[in-house]
Parts: C-alpha cells; sequence; structure tokens
C-alpha cells in the first residue's frame, strides 16, 4: 500500500452493503478516498507504507526532543543538522505505541537547535494499516457513499421529525488513540 491509496479496500465496502455488481464502483472508490484523507486530516499523520526512504525537514522546538511524522522502521534512518550526518547512537528513535516511530530524541549532552531545520531521511508511513483506523475509515467511506440518498442532510424523517445525518462517534472514538501532539513537518 503506498501513500495516498485508501486505508480499506473496495471489496471490504462493498461487503458492507452486500452489493456484488460494479455498477457503483467509482462511487464507492471516491467515497474510500475521501474517507481515507479524512482519517488523515483528523488524525495529522498517514498510515500508509512510502516504500521508500525520502528526506523531510523538521524544525526543533526543545533540545532534547525532535517531532516528526511517522516512519516504518530505523533501518536507513539518517539524521542531518546544518549539512552534517549525525552518528548512529547520538539520538534514538521512540515508537507511537505499537505503530511506527515518530520522535527523536537526543542521547547524551547532544541538543537539537532550537528553531534550526533538521533533516530526516525515512521510510516514512506505518508498515501495515491498523484495524481500527481501517474500521473507522469503512464508516466513514459507508456514511458518505450514503449521503447520495440523503441529500441537504436529510437521511429521512421518523416519529420525531427529520432525520440527519452527523458526524459518526464511533469513527472519532476508533481514532483517538492515533492523534498525536507537538509539531509536526515544516
Amino acid at each position: 500500500m503506498a501513500l495516498g491509496d485508501p486505508y480499506a479496500e473496495l471489496t471490504e465496502l462493498k461487503a458492507r452493503f452486500g452489493i456484488t455488481d460494479a455498477v457503483d464502483d467509482s462511487q464507492l472508490s471516491a467515497a474510500l478516498e475521501a474517507a481515507s484523507r479524512n482519517v488523515e486530516s483528523f488524525c495529522d499523520r498517514q498510515f500508509n507504507d512510502a516504500g521508500v526512504a525520502s528526506v523531510r525537514q523538521f524544525r526543533a522546538t526543545t533540545p532534547g526532543l525532535l517531532v516528526v511524522d511517522d516512519f516504518s522502521t530505523a533501518d536507513g534512518l539518517t539524521v542531518t543538522v546544518d549539512g552534517v550526518a549525525l552518528e548512529a547512537g547520538t539520538y534514538t528513535a521512540e515508537p507511537f505505541g505499537p505503530g511506527p516511530f515518530w520522535k527523536l530524541r537526543t542521547v547524551g549532552v547532544g541538543r537539537w537547535p532550537i528553531g534550526g531545520v533538521v533533516e530526516v531521511s525515512a521510510r516514512w508511513g506505518w508498515a501495515a494499516v491498523p484495524a481500527p483506523v481501517k474500521e473507522a475509515t469503512l464508516i466513514v467511506a459507508a456514511e458518505l457513499f450514503k449521503l447520495k440518498d440523503a441529500p441537504f442532510g436529510v437521511a429521512g424523517f421518523g416519529e420525531f421529525g427529520v432525520v440527519r445525518v452527523r458526524d459518526n462517534p464511533k469513527a472519532a472514538s476508533l481514532l483517538y488513540p492515533y492523534r498525536p501532539t507537538g509539531p509536526r513537518v515544516l
């Protein structure tokens, strides 16, 4: 799964609706794409694996800790400050719970240059999309797909009047543990 790919498969969303034909595939795919980008926006992170390492720049705001984008492996990790590559052992990578790494902490007397730019080369993203993220994506995609049947947000009429489509608290509760804090990419 590459950066920008949806966090769930079209076949999974179709199974939720019991759809076996391809008539609605383009609308379902669009709903999955929109739901995946919405999950990224809500969590302030992306969950796919970039597949290859690339360089990103971060601004140091504290002397001993640098918050970076998620990266799936420390293999091939390089950190450069003012054009000088730091030696392994002068910093450590810290994981986000059971997920990827997202912090670099200095070791010993080393410090990040406050306000300075730190270049980090890593394989960005997660090795696999977490199950709660996939489930939240499917929940949101299903709601987005159903909106075509809810003009002006009206899903129908019940005994208490108009029934409106609202944000899904279940999807949000699945995603809250994946919302980081602290400064991110420049």
